[in-house]
């Protein structure tokens, strides 16, 4: 992670080595701030915390269940996705995208 005091991150440059790859941002107290690029889906999970996910570029179809339910809403950049404790999800690019992934450090 960048030590300075001060930094700046061109997210629409970052390309990782593979899917779901990240780069760390930040870490806040027991929040880990990490930018993901990826062009393959993740998997069906739930997070031991709070997650908050903010497409930065690309389109995401996000998946997850409402009471038994799958709900599959696309979310293009600037859209933010909240998923609260229990919240059962998964994330599928259409093509490439960027991610901001705010959550508990050290979350799933």
């Amino acid at each position: 992670m960048n030590k300075s005091l001060c930094s700046v991150f061109r997210g629409k440059e970052f390309l990782a080595e593979k899917a779901w790859g990240a780069l760390d941002i930040a870490h806040i107290e027991s929040v880990s701030i990490r930018l993901h690029w990826t062009n393959e889906p993740y998997h069906w999970h739930v997070n031991d915390g709070q997650e908050v996910f903010a497409v930065m570029d690309g389109e995401i179809d996000m998946h997850y269940r409402l009471q038994g339910q799958v709900q599959v809403v696309r979310l293009h950049a600037g859209d933010i996705f909240h998923a609260g404790v229990g919240c059962d999800h998964v994330a599928h690019p259409v093509g490439e995208a960027r991610i901001l992934v705010i959550e508990k450090a050290g979350s799933v």
